[in-house]
């Protein structure tokens, strides 16, 4: 039976179930059978294994396992970077590091990966698609709860063990979240075999093309071992920091240089919103794993797995593939081209 940590009471009296367009994509991780809706969750129709449902959530794991910063992460800002009326940001960074629009995922199914809080997942529901998010951490039931009248499902599980059918999605997108796994590379190979013929799956790294992080990779060696609290109120120092910065930008000749240096000697985020900025910095030392990667390297990954159409997107590393269409969707795709050309 799978739980998870810290769950404190199962509330599962006013739990609905999960529509049945998602049960037909999910399968039991013990022996692949389908899976129904289970007054405590959901129920392995093969082999009898029960996933239980915790806060609108149901857990394909037992721990959050190198994943906790960043449960408490989204816990602390649950809503920070969510859009508003005022600030449309997060819309921004989707489009920028996806490459994907409105008129793309509008009636699709699509898979987050990495969900987090449910920044993105907001974004593309808004655009129209019904979501799949899952989520290692604890963060699963913020973006459970920020979604909840949303067309969203949220499952607390392991991208290196999904709960997934071959085939099952129309796009899948992975936000910032893959090079903080022990394996970047072989967690990426197992998304493409989830999309559908014809489907497009987009990823956004951490680049290795440029050195301002070397300090920070010394630092992290001993950040990551903190007690995440800890960690959270020495990211404050990020707030007059930035009015350190500000102010020796101002000073002639040598207040550039001098502000690049303490940059490069104590690096952290320079958002304008204070918040983002304590965010963001506490992201960047807190997480367990971080690889830096080029664009040769994850080219070579999406070729490896037979994906075609490859683009390079706005914000490195960004690459966006499409999965080969199947013969008879080719030949459509090629008549509905002639008809066209004819017309």
């Amino acid at each position: 039976m799978v739980q998870t940590e810290d769950m404190g009471q199962n509330p599962n009296a006013n739990w609905p179930g999960l529509a049945e367009e998602i049960l037909a994509i999910l399968r039991c991780l013990t022996c692949g059978s389908t899976l129904r809706n289970d007054p405590a969750g959901l129920r392995c129709e093969g082999c009898g294994r029960k996933y239980l449902q915790v806060n609108s959530v149901v857990r394909f794991v037992d721990s959050q396992c190198y994943a906790g910063s960043f449960g408490f992460q989204w816990q602390v800002f649950g809503r920070t970077q969510l859009d508003s009326e005022q600030s449309l940001r997060s819309e921004d960074d989707f489009r920028r590091r996806t490459g994907f629009r409105p008129v793309d995922l509008k009636g699709k199914l699509v898979l987050d990966v990495g969900c987090g809080m449910g920044r993105f997942a907001e974004v593309a529901t808004r655009w129209g698609a019904q979501v799949v998010g899952i989520d290692l951490s604890l963060a699963a039931e913020i973006a459970a709860r920020n979604l909840a009248d949303r067309q969203a499902t949220i499952l607390q599980a392991d991208v290196f063990n999904l709960p997934f059918a071959p085939e099952s999605f129309d796009y899948i997108y992975s936000i910032g979240v893959l090079h903080h796994t022990p394996n970047c590379e072989r967690a990426f190979k197992v998304l493409p075999p989830l999309l559908k013929p014809g489907g497009r799956i987009a990823i956004w790294l951490y680049s290795s093309y440029t050195r301002w992080y070397r300090c920070s990779d010394l630092y992290r060696h001993l950040t990551r071992r903190m007690p995440p609290q800890l960690l959270h109120k020495l990211c404050y120092l990020t707030v007059p920091l930035y009015g350190v910065h500000k102010a020796l930008r101002h000073i002639p000749l040598v207040g550039r240089s001098a502000s690049g240096a303490l940059a490069f000697l104590i690096p952290m985020s320079f958002n304008k919103d204070r918040q983002w900025r304590v965010l963001d910095t506490f992201d960047w030392y807190s997480a367990w794993y971080q690889s830096k990667h080029t664009y040769e390297e994850v080219f070579r990954w999406f070729e490896s797995c037979q994906l075609e159409g490859l683009r390079v997107i706005e914000q490195p590393i960004s690459v966006q593939g499409r999965k080969p269409a199947a013969p008879q969707q080719r030949f459509e795709s090629s008549q509905a081209e002639a008809e066209r050309c004819v017309g």
